[in-house]
């Protein structure tokens, strides 16, 4: 039988996404995690917090807040692990935030990271699909404005692309788009509505 971090480091190989981050002394760094498939099955929060140790905290569903703002992502639960490689990421059934790397981002690029990663959890491994969905929800829920859609911009235009993500200038001009279009009412963004609005409606 598999302990726990042996499931970890499987799942690991399958789904580790690797792109560096300008200004990081060239340093490659994780741009998220996400379990892609494989054989190991991706690990249960359980097993998670037993492999992250004593500094991991699962934070349950609908008790998380964000600058004060409560969000969720279903019924999926949080983990909360400083040491994570990269801003956050999602198993099957439970998110991760790290909470030293977005200390010093503004609420609402915090906001994007969380819903991006909730948006795996519902439109599975694209990371435009999450993007986009994690705008809509920005829109829908009230906490991203144009100010907000230009620090995402900001945050995400300093990452390189990698074999899953697109390089992050063509993401903000992506999710820029997609934004103008939602807060502008146009045809492309109301026909796109089933496919990022999938998930949790509060």
């Amino acid at each position: 039988m598999l302990s726990g971090r042996v499931i970890f480091r499987l799942a690991a190989v399958a789904a580790l996404a690797l792109a560096g981050l300008s200004g990081l002394n060239g340093t490659a760094r994780a741009q998220e995690f996400v379990y892609r498939g494989g054989s190991a099955g991706g690990p249960t929060i359980e097993q998670y917090l037993e492999q992250v140790g004593p500094s991991g905290q699962e934070i349950p569903h609908g008790s998380l807040k964000i600058d004060g703002i409560r969000v969720n992502c279903g019924t999926r639960p949080t983990v909360l692990n400083p040491n994570f490689d990269s801003w956050g990421g999602a198993f099957p059934g439970f998110l991760i935030l790290n909470t030293t790397k977005i200390a010093g981002l503004s609420t609402q690029v915090k906001l994007y990271i969380y819903s991006h990663e909730c948006g795996h959890q519902f439109i599975g491994a694209s990371e435009t699909k999450a993007d986009l969905f994690a705008i809509r929800r920005g829109v829908k829920w009230g906490w991203l404005d144009a100010q907000g859609m230009e620090q995402i911009c900001t945050f995400i235009s300093q990452l390189k692309g990698d074999a899953v993500h697109p390089p992050g200038p063509q993401r903000c001009e992506t999710m820029r788009t997609y934004y103008r279009q939602l807060v502008n009412g146009t045809q492309n963004a109301k026909s796109d509505r089933g496919v990022f609005t999938l998930g949790p409606s509060n």
